[in-house]
């Protein structure tokens, strides 16, 4: 097998044996100080689910971000990890300009838009200038230091979701994707000449499940 084959092979299927699914649920990140930390996601408008105490050794909160089906928990007696040892954690974004002015409106030091050009090679200033999914970074770090990634997707590489499931974690990212939709199908319309397209739910339909699935797109 080549280096191509084996980074390209993503499943391992074992005779006999059934895929159980297994969903990522919860990431603990490690602070020094708890009701400091609370305060810090709680500003960040992300959803407190509980905070739980048991005698003076044990404590865990837990906050879900906007939007996203995994949270995270930190606390006292969770973890015995250095306080902001947590770094790259990334935060998919359908918008990267929205996402970081929502973060700073927050009271939150973000660093500016930037962008890479290939795999590997160091950062560049402001977005990508072909708005390229995957492409354009922000950063911010929790008062221990933990280090947060905000990353725009707004196409997924092929064989990153199930090419037979289109879902929408919020109205939000439904309405960034039919904007895309709309933006593609004028450009659709354009090359055929100019003519109303009466099957354009079915156009974007095809569109969205598409770019959701990192298939080629509709011309």
């Amino acid at each position: 097998m080549s280096d191509t084959q084996a980074r390209e092979r993503t499943t391992v299927n074992i005779p006999g044996v059934q895929t159980v699914a297994l969903k990522l649920e919860v990431v603990v990140i490690p602070v020094a100080d708890v009701d400091r930390s609370k305060d810090f996601y709680g500003r960040l408008g992300w959803r407190l689910d509980a905070d739980f105490v048991k005698g003076d050794t044990f404590r865990v909160v837990q906050f879900t971000p906007p939007g996203s089906p995994c949270s995270i928990h930190f606390g006292k007696g969770v973890t015995s990890a250095e306080p902001g040892s947590a770094q790259r954690m990334y935060l998919v974004v359908d918008d990267i300009a929205a996402a970081r002015a929502d973060v700073v409106a927050r009271g939150v030091d973000v660093s500016e838009v930037f962008h890479r050009a290939a795999i590997g090679e160091g950062p560049l200033s402001g977005l990508d200038p072909e708005r390229r999914s995957y492409n354009s970074f922000a950063t911010f770090s929790d008062p221990d230091g933990n280090a947060w990634l905000l990353q725009e997707v707004t196409a997924r590489l092929p064989g990153r979701v199930d090419a037979d499931s289109t879902t929408f974690i919020s109205a939000t990212d439904l309405a960034a994707a039919l904007r895309r939709a709309a933006s593609a199908h004028g450009e659709h319309e354009k090359r055929n000449g100019g003519q109303h397209d009466e099957n354009w739910p079915d156009w974007y339909a095809e569109y969205i499940v598409r770019e959701q699935a990192g298939q080629p797109l509709p011309a």
